[in-house]
């Protein structure tokens, strides 16, 4: 089809498209005022070593992931638990929170996700705190050149996880344009095989229409039934 087609399909079906694109971007505003508000808190817990050479920098970056599956257990939970008084179990504390490791920074990184985002910070930093102080504890029964330090970057901070309202609605609405774009040449694909006028005509054959016989209504044939009988 050349240009000046779409331009008519556009013309003549666009408002499907908008109408549609209007739609499921208010069904998708709408979906996320209904979820629940959650935050994310986020710290970051530097790993150390006392000792600087390239054998022990690769070490620790392999050690980062025991220490990663240690404090990411539900044990481990527990002391959170215990030292904020909070009233849950191990298992749902646990779920709130993801623990990875950034590498090539010696990083191991703390994310808590909960409705009151005050106490996110609260769990954040706790769960970092007794990392650091397990570390600590540890350090004292090593060497001091075999010992491996644990220190907080910074203060945690939450922000709004979601629902992401902006992105959601935006999302909703490409969709529906996407879906009222099928629908239209879905259309225009089966009503491309019936001939109406002399526009059809000449788009479906390539040719121009040099002229064509008029209709004549029920009214104008009775009209000349009557005018013959009498």
């Amino acid at each position: 089809m050349e240009l000046k087609d779409y331009v008519r399909i556009l013309r003549k079906r666009g408002w499907i498209i908008l109408l549609l694109a209007a739609l499921t971007a208010a069904a998708a505003f709408g979906f996320s005022q209904l979820q629940t508000v959650e935050y994310k808190s986020l710290i970051q817990v530097s790993v150390t070593p006392e000792r600087i050479d390239n054998g022990t920098l690769l070490a620790t970056k392999a050690i980062l992931r025991g220490f990663r599956a240690y404090i990411d257990s539900e044990n481990f939970a527990a002391q959170v638990i215990q030292r904020l008084g909070l009233d849950m179990l191990p298992k749902t504390l646990k779920e709130k929170v993801t623990i990875g490791t950034v590498d090539e920074d010696y990083l191991i990184q703390i994310e808590v996700v909960d409705t009151d985002g005050n106490q996110a910070n609260d769990i954040a930093r706790t769960w970092a705190q007794a990392f650091v102080d397990w570390r600590n504890q540890q350090n004292t029964t090593q060497l001091k050149q075999d010992r491996v330090d644990a220190n907080i970057v910074q203060e945690p901070s939450y922000s709004k996880f979601k629902p992401q309202t902006t992105l959601n609605t935006a999302a909703g609405g490409i969709i529906g344009l996407m879906l009222g774009a099928v629908i239209v040449f879905f259309l225009e694909a089966v009503e491309s095989n019936i001939l109406r006028a002399p526009d059809d005509v000449e788009r479906a054959l390539g040719i121009t229409v040099l002229g064509a016989i008029p209709t004549t209504s029920d009214e104008s044939a009775r009209s000349r039934r009557a005018r013959s009988a009498a």
